[in-house]
């Protein structure tokens, strides 16, 4: 018997205001970017240079604006976190990137979710394995549309917040970053060589907590909208 393998689709997110698309291509993550958020989780704001890890690209989930997203809750875990980012979306790669012009490079902003299974994510710190099956879970990385630089320039200060059923639980300031979004490309660009269609998840403020099934939560981010999802 002879096996077809289906082509792969390619993981895109909607551009605002657009019937448009941006494929993505790999999707990076920044660890603790934010000072209280470093305390929260152990760290020491300080003296850490920034770290990242990876989501697959096929775990990010687009949600359209003003509508209300269902959100898979993950098996295998019993404490699944939140965390509210802004996403930078590439339009220009290369390496070794200077700090001044790395925000040539970038296409536009949006709203973001590091969802984490918390539980498996401790474990895996304790062990010293890797982060995958806290971080990589099926539709973890929950995205708004994506709002081009030529339009809302480059945010470098503003809100940012996340509340669950109308409860505030993470609220922080973009300027509150350690690391710069301009600071991050050129850091990653030292280790990688970046392309179109590379996404950055550029850290979350402090307050992550658990979300249950039924739960809705609202990501916000001022000038990029917000994006609302109900976990099922």
């Amino acid at each position: 018997m002879a096996y077809v393998i289906p082509a792969p689709s390619i993981p895109a997110l909607p551009v605002a205001g657009t019937g448009e698309l941006f494929p993505v291509r790999r999707v990076y993550c920044v660890g603790r970017n934010y000072a209280a958020h470093a305390r929260e989780m152990g760290g020491d704001p300080t003296r850490e240079p920034p770290f990242f890890f990876m989501k697959p690209a096929d775990a990010l989930q687009p949600v359209a604006q003003g509508a209300t997203a269902d959100h898979p809750y993950p098996p295998k875990t019993g404490n699944y976190h939140f965390e509210i980012e802004m996403v930078v979306a590439l339009a220009k790669g290369g390496r070794d990137i200077p700090v001044e012009g790395a925000l040539d490079h970038v296409f536009g902003y949006a709203v973001g979710l590091d969802m984490t299974r918390r539980d498996l994510q401790d474990e895996a710190k304790q062990l010293r394995r890797p982060w995958e099956l806290g971080k990589a879970a099926d539709r973890s990385g929950p995205v708004g549309p994506i709002h081009p630089a030529s339009q809302v320039g480059h945010p470098s200060g503003g809100s940012i917040s996340l509340s669950v059923d109308g409860s505030t639980k993470q609220t922080a300031d973009l300027s509150d970053m350690i690391w710069s979004v301009a600071e991050q490309i050129a850091y990653l660009s030292s280790y990688f060589e970046l392309f179109p269609g590379d996404v950055i998840f550029s850290g979350t403020p402090d307050g992550v907590g658990a979300v249950a099934k039924g739960q809705t939560m609202v990501g916000a981010i001022e000038g990029l909208g917000e994006i609302r999802l109900r976990v099922v």
